[in-house]
């Protein structure tokens, strides 16, 4: 994804980006939207990207796009673990054995 203006869901609570209760940066959602390994269609009209920061952290962000262009507003963002993280390096294998 070419450079977007990000805007980042606020905790109500708090006033700060709910990222931050994942321990995410603006930076490290920066850097997934820049250079992701997967994106697909989220619930409504949100998408979820998964793709790993400079530090090689592996995140899902889950945004929807603005109305006004190179906009995107994110949802959250946070660690793929589990299971998702399993499938997820899976297919990544699979992708680069075609």
């Amino acid at each position: 994804m070419a450079h977007v203006e990000l805007r980042f869901f606020r905790d109500p609570t708090t006033g700060e980006p709910h990222i931050y209760e994942h321990g995410v940066s603006e930076n490290e959602v920066e850097e997934v939207l820049a250079n992701p390994g997967e994106e697909r269609p989220g619930r409504g009209n949100s998408r979820m990207v998964i793709g790993a920061t400079e530090a090689g952290r592996l995140l899902r962000v889950i945004y929807a796009p603005d109305p006004s262009p190179r906009s995107v507003f994110v949802i959250t963002a946070y660690d793929l673990r589990g299971k998702p993280l399993i499938a997820y390096r899976r297919r990544q294998r699979r992708k680069r054995k075609r």
